[in-house]
C-alpha cells in the first residue's frame, strides 16, 4: 500500500469489542425465577423455591448448600422490602413504577436489596444484577438497570430511608410504611390491634421482616423432645413443652422422627393454640374432639396425639379434599382413634352437640404470619375481610352448635385484625347466646404479655410466634 493510501484509510485505535455472551448465574436466575411465580401467578414463595432448589442441585453440579442460602436471602429479602425498594428505585427513574416492566421491575428489586439489605459489595451486586438482567431481559434493557442501580449504589439503606419516606411527625403510618415495608393499611390495622405508641409497632413490624426460625413439634405419644434434640442441633422452645427451635441451616426432612410424621414443622404459636384447647377445664365426659378446619393437618396431628393420651377420639373435618388429604398425612399412624372427613363446616354433617373440645382455626387475611409469606401483605387488600367476615362468623356459629352443653370451642385465626378476632367473638356470642368466654391465660403458663384477656393474642415481637389469635368459649345452655 502507498503512503497515500494509508493515510486515506481511517484508523481506529480500538479494536471493536466482540459480543460477549452474559454468564447465566444459576442463584440470581433462581431467584428471579421465584419472584415472577409470585407476581404473574399469585404463587406463593414458600411452595415454589424448594422445588426449585431441588431442581438446581440436581442441574447443577457446583450448586451446594451457600449458594440455596443466598438464593432463599435473595427470594425473602426481595420480598419482604418490595415496598421499601419501590419507593427507592420510583426515586432514580424517570417514570412512575406502573410503567416499568414487571419483569424489569423484579430484577431492579433483586439489585437493590443486594446493594442495601446484603453483605455483597457494591461492584459485585451490580455486576451480577446486570448480567442476570443481560440474560432474562436482554442487553437493551440491561443497560436501564445498570443506570438504576448505580445510582441506587451511591448512599446506603439508611440514607435512601431517610429521603424517600415521608416524616414521622407528618405522617406517622405512611412514614412507617415506608420504613418498615408494609402497605399502610395493614400499619393502621396492627397498631389498632396492638395498641400503644410508636415503640411497640415499630418493634412488630421489625418482627415481621426478620427471617423466622424452624420450630419443630414432638407429637407427645410418638415422639419427644429429647430425640429431636439428640438427631440435630437444637434449642428448646420458648412456650411450649413440645417444642425445639432448629439451628439456622438445619434440615426437618434430615430427622428421622420428622420424615417419619412423628414430629413435623409447626410454629409455636400454633402448639399454643391447641395445647390451650386441650387444657381447657371440662364439665362430664372429654372423649370426642373436633378439628372443623384441619387442613393442611399441623394442629389435627398434635390434637389427634394429645387426644390419644386421654383415650379421646378426634374427627378432622376439612372443606377442599386436596388439604384433607394433607390432614390424613399428617395424622397416619396417630397411636389414638381418629377420622379424616371432607365436609363443609358451615353446613356439617354431624349433629348439635356431637363434641367435648373443638377447634375451629378459620380461614383469615393471614397477617399474623407476614414473616413466612411476605408477599401476603402485598397480595391482601381490606376489601379482603369483608369476604372471610361471613365465613368466620358461619363457622364460629356451627362450631358452638357442635359443642355440647359444658364444652369448650376455641375459635382461632393467625391475623390480629380486630375484624377477624374480637369482633367476629363479640358478634356470635351476642346473636348465639348460651355461651361465654373462659380466661385462656391461665391455660398458657410462663407465656407473658397475653393482655387483658379472656382471649389472648400472640405477637412475633414478643413471643416469636406467629401472630396468633385464641378464644375459648364454654357452652352453657
Amino acid at each position: 500500500m502507498s503512503e497515500q493510501a494509508r493515510r486515506r484509510t481511517p484508523t481506529s485505535s480500538k479494536a471493536p469489542r466482540p459480543h460477549r455472551r452474559p454468564k447465566k448465574d444459576p442463584v440470581r436466575i433462581l431467584a428471579f425465577e421465584v419472584l415472577r411465580a409470585v407476581d404473574e401467578r399469585d404463587a406463593y414463595a414458600n411452595l415454589v423455591l424448594p422445588p426449585l432448589l431441588k431442581k438446581a442441585r440436581e442441574k447443577n453440579e457446583g450448586f451446594d448448600g451457600r449458594d440455596a442460602a443466598l438464593a432463599t436471602e435473595l427470594v425473602y429479602g426481595t420480598l419482604r422490602r418490595q415496598g421499601t425498594y419501590d419507593a427507592i428505585i420510583a426515586a432514580c427513574v424517570d417514570r412512575p413504577l406502573r410503567e416499568v416492566d414487571p419483569p424489569v421491575l423484579d430484577v431492579l428489586s433483586l439489585g437493590a436489596h443486594q446493594l442495601l439489605g446484603t453483605r455483597i459489595p457494591s461492584h459485585a451486586a451490580v455486576s451480577a444484577t446486570v448480567e442476570l438482567a443481560r440474560v432474562v431481559l436482554g442487553d437493551g434493557r440491561a443497560k436501564f438497570v445498570n443506570a438504576v442501580l448505580r445510582k441506587i449504589a451511591q448512599d446506603d439503606f439508611d440514607t435512601w430511608v431517610a429521603r424517600v419516606a415521608p416524616p414521622y411527625e407528618e405522617d406517622a403510618e405512611d412514614h412507617l410504611a415506608v420504613v418498615h415495608s408494609h402497605p399502610r393499611w395493614v400499619v393502621s390495622a396492627l397498631w389498632d390491634a396492638l395498641g400503644g405508641g410508636r415503640a411497640g409497632i415499630e418493634s412488630l413490624l421489625e418482627a415481621d421482616n426478620e427471617r423466622p426460625e424452624v420450630t419443630l413439634v414432638a407429637r407427645p405419644g410418638r415422639a419427644t423432645t429429647d430425640e429431636l434434640a439428640a438427631a440435630a442441633e437444637t434449642e428448646p422452645g420458648r412456650w411450649s413443652p413440645y417444642a425445639l427451635r432448629l439451628s439456622e441451616g438445619g434440615e426437618p426432612g434430615a430427622i428421622e422422627a420428622v420424615r417419619e410424621g412423628r414430629a413435623g414443622v409447626q410454629d409455636e404459636g400454633s402448639q399454643l393454640v391447641a395445647i390451650a384447647l386441650a387444657n381447657a377445664p371440662l364439665d362430664g365426659p372429654d372423649t370426642r374432639w373436633l378439628d372443623g378446619c384441619a387442613g393442611p393437618g399441623g394442629k389435627a396431628a398434635l390434637l389427634g396425639a394429645l387426644a390419644a393420651g386421654r383415650g379421646a377420639a378426634l374427627l378432622a373435618s376439612e372443606k377442599q379434599p386436596h388439604r384433607a388429604r394433607l390432614v390424613e398425612r399428617a395424622l397416619a399412624g396417630n397411636p389414638g382413634p381418629y377420622q379424616v372427613i371432607a365436609a363443609d363446616g358451615t353446613r356439617p354433617p354431624w349433629g348439635e352437640g356431637s363434641f367435648d373440645r373443638v377447634l375451629m382455626d378459620v380461614p383469615c387475611s393471614g397477617l399474623g404470619a407476614l414473616r413466612r409469606r411476605p408477599e401476603a401483605r402485598w397480595r391482601r387488600r381490606p376489601a379482603d375481610l369483608d369476604g372471610f367476615a361471613p365465613l368466620q362468623r358461619g363457622l364460629l356459629t356451627e362450631a358452638l352448635r357442635a359443642v355440647r352443653v359444658g364444652g369448650v370451642v376455641g375459635y382461632a385465626t393467625c391475623s390480629p385484625h380486630l375484624a377477624e378476632t374480637r369482633v367476629v367473638v363479640d358478634d356470635v356470642l351476642k346473636k348465639a347466646g348460651g355461651a361465654e368466654l373462659i380466661d385462656a391465660r391461665p391455660l398458657l403458663p410462663g407465656v407473658p404479655d397475653l393482655g387483658d384477656g379472656p382471649d389472648v393474642q400472640l405477637w412475633p415481637h414478643l413471643h416469636g410466634t406467629d401472630a396468633m389469635y385464641l378464644a375459648l368459649i364454654r357452652r352453657t345452655a
